[in-house]
C-alpha cells in the first residue's frame, strides 16, 4: 500500500533545515523516484496520520506505532530522523507535519500518543490509551483539514476503533446554515489491521454526530414534528427490524397525559410523543430495555421565564431525547441483538395566555398531583407521563436522559453526566460502558432526605420544584422517582454536558451529544449478560 502508483513521484519538497543536517544532505540520502515532466500526473492531496509514543527522558530511541514503523522503513528511516531533528520528542495531543516524504501523501502529520499501554487510569475513570488516541488522531485530522486536503488514512494506532472515533468526532462541526464551510475530509484506515473495530468506531461516532445535529439545529427547524421525522428517517435506513410511533395530540390526550400536555400548550407548535422500537433479539418476547428522553425542542422558561443571554443554547433542551434516539439508531445500525424502545415526549415550553401559571395544579398519568410552582422545571414534568408510560412495556431496565438541572452543571461542570439509580447492576454497567467511551458517568445520591423536599407541596402531592434551593439536581431525581416503580431505573443529568466549549479535546466547540456513545456502550454489553438483571 506504501508503493507509487503510475506518474507520482516520491521526491520530498523543500524542509527546513535543522541542526547540523543540511538540506542538502537531506535530498541526498532521500530515495528519489524519476524527475517529473510536464505530463506527470499533480501530487495527490492525501493526509496520513501517525502516532508516536512518548518515551522516557533517557530514552532517545523514537517509539512510533506499527504503522509509523512500516512506513518508516518504507521512506527508509527519514519519518524518524526528520522527528528527531525537528524538535522536542511530541507531547500528548501535539502534532508535526512533514511535508513529501511519500508519493503517496503529500502531507503526514504525527501525532503525540502519549505513553504507550497507560491503561485504565482509576483517578479519572476512562481509559487512559483510548483518551488518548482519540484526542490525537483528532488533531491530527484537523490539520489535515486545515491543509483542506479531502482525504486521510488514519493509523490505528493498536485501537481502531478509537482511532475512527477520534477522526470523525474531531472533524464534526455544523455548518448547515453556512454558505462558507470546511473542507469535507474523508477518513479511511491505514492498513488492513481492525477494519472491524475501525467500522464499529465510525458508527459509535456518527451516533454521536447525529445527537450533535439535532441538538446544534435551531428550534424553527428542529420542531418536534422535524425531529420525530428525522429520527424516522434515520431508523429505518438502520434496520428493518424496527417500528416507529408518531403520537399526535389526540394520542397523548387519551393517554391522559395532563402533566406532558400542560408544557406543551404553552406553545402553537403541537405536542409529540415519540415511540420507537428496535427489535434486535432472537427472542421477540425478550424485556426491553426502555429508554426515555426529555424531548423540549426549546425551553424559554415559560412564564418562569429565563434570562435572554444564553436562551439560545436551550434550542438543545431536547438533548435527551436526541442521545436516547441517536443510541438506539446506533445500536440498529450494530445489529445489536437486544430489544430496546425509546420515548421522547417533546414539546416546546413557551409563555403565553395558555401557559402553565405558577401555582397550577395538573394530575399525572399516574394519579398523582403536582404543584407547578415554577414554570422552568418543566423537564420533570414531561418526563414524569412518559416514565409512567414505560412500566408499560415490561421493561428489563428504565433509563432516562435529560438535560434537566443547572444544579448539575454547578456540581460536576462538564466532566461527567449525574446518574441517579435505584440499582447497583445498573449503575455497574454504565459505569463500566464509560470507563472505554471515555464518556464519563458520576454517581449521584437518591435519598429520602431529598424526596421530603418534593413531597411536602401545600396543594398537591408533589412540587415541581424541592423546598430548599440547594441539591437542586437531586430534588429533581428525587421528584422522578415518584414515578417510577421498576427495581432497575437509572435518570441521567446531562445537562453539564450538554455543551463542549474545549473541556473534551476530540470535540469541536458546540453541542457534544453526550453521553450517546456510552449508552451504546450499555447496550452492547447487557446484549451480552442477561444475567446481571
Amino acid at each position: 500500500q506504501l508503493g507509487g502508483g503510475p506518474g507520482q513521484a516520491g521526491m520530498l519538497l523543500p524542509l527546513r533545515a535543522a541542526g547540523k543536517h543540511s538540506l542538502l544532505q537531506l535530498l541526498r540520502r532521500c530515495p528519489m523516484a524519476a524527475p517529473l515532466h510536464a505530463a506527470a500526473a499533480p501530487p495527490k492531496k492525501q493526509g496520513l496520520v501517525l502516532g508516536v509514543y512518548a518515551t522516557e527522558k533517557d530514552e532517545k530511541a523514537t517509539l512510533l506505532t506499527k504503522a509509523g514503523d512500516a512506513f518508516d522503513q518504507a521512506v527508509s528511516g527519514k519519518l524518524k530522523e526528520l522527528l528527531s531533528i525537528s524538535g522536542p520528542p511530541l507531547k500528548k495531543g501535539k502534532t508535526r507535519i512533514f511535508h513529501g516524504l511519500h508519493q503517496n501523501f503529500s502531507s503526514v502529520v504525527v501525532v503525540g500518543l502519549g505513553k504507550k499501554g497507560a491503561g485504565v487510569n482509576e483517578q479519572e475513570n476512562w481509559n487512559e490509551d483510548k483518551e488518548n488516541i482519540r484526542a490525537a488522531i483528532a488533531a491530527g485530522c484537523r490539520q489535515v483539514q486545515d491543509l483542506e486536503f479531502s482525504s486521510v488514512e488514519v493509523d490505528p494506532c493498536g485501537d481502531p476503533q478509537a482511532a475512527a472515533e477520534g477522526a470523525i468526532l474531531g472533524l464534526y462541526e455544523y455548518d448547515v446554515f453556512k454558505q462558507k464551510k470546511k473542507t469535507a475530509v474523508g477518513v479511511q484506515l491505514h492498513g488492513s489491521d481492525g477494519a472491524e473495530a475501525w467500522r464499529k468506531g465510525q458508527i459509535y461516532a456518527q451516533g454521536q454526530n447525529l445527537a450533535r445535529t439535532l441538538m446544534e439545529g435551531p428550534a424553527n427547524h428542529v420542531t418536534p414534528t422535524r425531529f420525530a421525522a428525522e429520527i424516522e428517517k434515520e431508523l429505518k435506513s438502520a434496520s428493518s427490524n424496527v417500528t416507529v410511533h408518531i403520537r399526535d395530540q389526540a394520542w397523548i390526550e387519551a393517554q391522559e397525559m395532563r402533566s406532558f400536555l400542560s408544557v406543551a400548550k404553552g406553545s402553537e407548535e403541537p405536542p409529540v410523543f415519540l415511540e420507537i422500537h428496535y427489535m434486535g433479539s432472537d427472542d421477540a418476547k425478550e424485556p426491553p430495555l426502555v429508554f426515555v428522553g426529555k424531548g423540549i425542542t426549546f425551553d424559554s422558561g415559560g412564564i418562569s421565564i429565563k434570562p435572554s443571554s444564553g436562551m439560545d443554547a436551550m434550542r438543545a433542551d431536547m438533548g435527551g431525547a436526541a442521545t436516547i434516539s441517536s443510541a438506539i439508531v446506533t445500536a440498529a445500525r450494530l445489529k445489536i441483538p437486544i430489544n430496546l424502545i425509546g420515548l421522547a415526549p417533546l414539546c416546546e415550553n413557551l409563555p403565553s395566555g395558555k401557559a402553565n401559571k405558577p401555582g397550577d395544579v395538573v394530575r399525572a398519568k399516574n394519579g398523582k398531583t403536582i404543584q407547578i410552582d415554577n414554570t422552568d422545571a418543566e423537564g420533570r414534568l414531561i418526563l414524569a407521563d412518559a416514565l409512567d408510560y414505560a412500566h408499560s412495556f415490561n421493561p428489563r431496565a428504565i433509563i432516562d436522559a435529560a438535560t434537566l438541572t443547572g444544579a448539575m452543571d454547578i456540581a460536576l461542570g462538564s466532566a461527567a453526566t449525574g446518574v441517579f439509580t435505584n440499582s447497583k447492576q445498573l449503575w455497574d454497567q454504565l459505569f463500566e460502558a464509560s470507563v472505554v467511551t471515555g464518556d464519563r458517568v458520576w454517581r449521584m445520591p437518591l435519598y429520602e432526605h431529598y424526596t421530603k423536599q418534593v413531597t411536602d407541596a401545600p396543594l398537591a402531592d408533589l412540587n415541581n420544584i424541592g423546598k430548599y434551593r440547594s441539591g437542586g439536581a437531586c430534588t429533581a431525581a428525587a421528584f422522578l422517582k415518584e414515578f417510577v416503580t421498576a427495581p432497575h431505573w437509572a435518570h441521567l443529568d446531562i445537562a453539564g454536558v450538554m455543551e463542549n466549549k474545549d473541556e473534551v479535546p476530540y470535540l469541536r466547540k458546540g453541542m457534544a451529544g453526550r453521553p450517546t456513545r456510552t449508552l451504546v456502550e450499555f447496550i452492547t454489553r447487557l446484549s451480552q449478560d442477561k444475567e446481571s438483571f
